[in-house]
């Protein structure tokens, strides 16, 4: 554990940043997840859902919390996913 004030102010900025970067972590997966399961299900409802998980990939790649071309790879996986799901349908 720090002694010195200031690493002791760090320490308790540094951990409300990994929970919050944590949960957009999750969501990030999350909406991903429901994009390849509503298009599996639904097609004419999976615009929405792949909308929405590339906006919060983007949301996250402006924030810092993943790297821009982490996002872009993600987004192009996703669209690669859902082109297949398309295409077997």
């Amino acid at each position: 554990m720090a002694n010195i004030k200031s690493q002791i102010k760090r320490n308790r900025t540094n951990e409300a940043r990994r929970l919050r970067n944590k949960a957009v972590r999750s969501e990030i997966k999350t909406r991903v997840k429901v994009a390849v399961s509503v298009a599996a299900d639904s097609p004419e409802e999976a615009t929405e859902a792949l909308r929405t998980a590339i906006k919060r990939l983007d949301k996250a790649a402006a924030k810092g919390i993943i790297h821009k071309n982490q996002a872009a790879n993600r987004k192009s996986k996703l669209m690669r996913r859902l082109a297949r799901h398309s295409a077997t349908s």
